[in-house]
């Protein structure tokens, strides 16, 4: 099975969410953090796949912590941009970019 961010529906799609919110957009399950993986298995979040020229498709997870920081990120940055932020997206470009 494969673990994509989703967004539950509209009106989950404001930039103003606090930390517990942004998390209940994506699915968890026990993984390894990309940021610090030598602390081992955590409740971690499929941020990206990567799709290598040979060899299988690879998820990149990110631990809670981690993800709300990476959403913190790009709602700023898509502020500075003047771009449109879509919380639950956390490993994907800003929409316009």
């Amino acid at each position: 099975m494969r673990n994509t961010p989703t967004i539950a529906n509209s009106l989950h799609r404001r930039p103003d969410m606090n930390g517990q919110q942004l998390l209940d957009l994506y699915s968890w399950e026990p993984g390894v953090c990309f940021r610090h993986p030598a602390e081992g298995v955590a409740d971690t979040a499929v941020v990206k796949t990567i799709h290598p020229r040979t060899g299988p498709a690879e998820e990149v997870r990110a631990c809670r912590p981690c993800v709300v920081d990476m959403e913190a990120t790009r709602r700023v940055r898509a502020m500075e941009l003047g771009l449109q932020y879509e919380p639950g997206r956390a490993g994907s470009p800003l929409d316009g970019y």
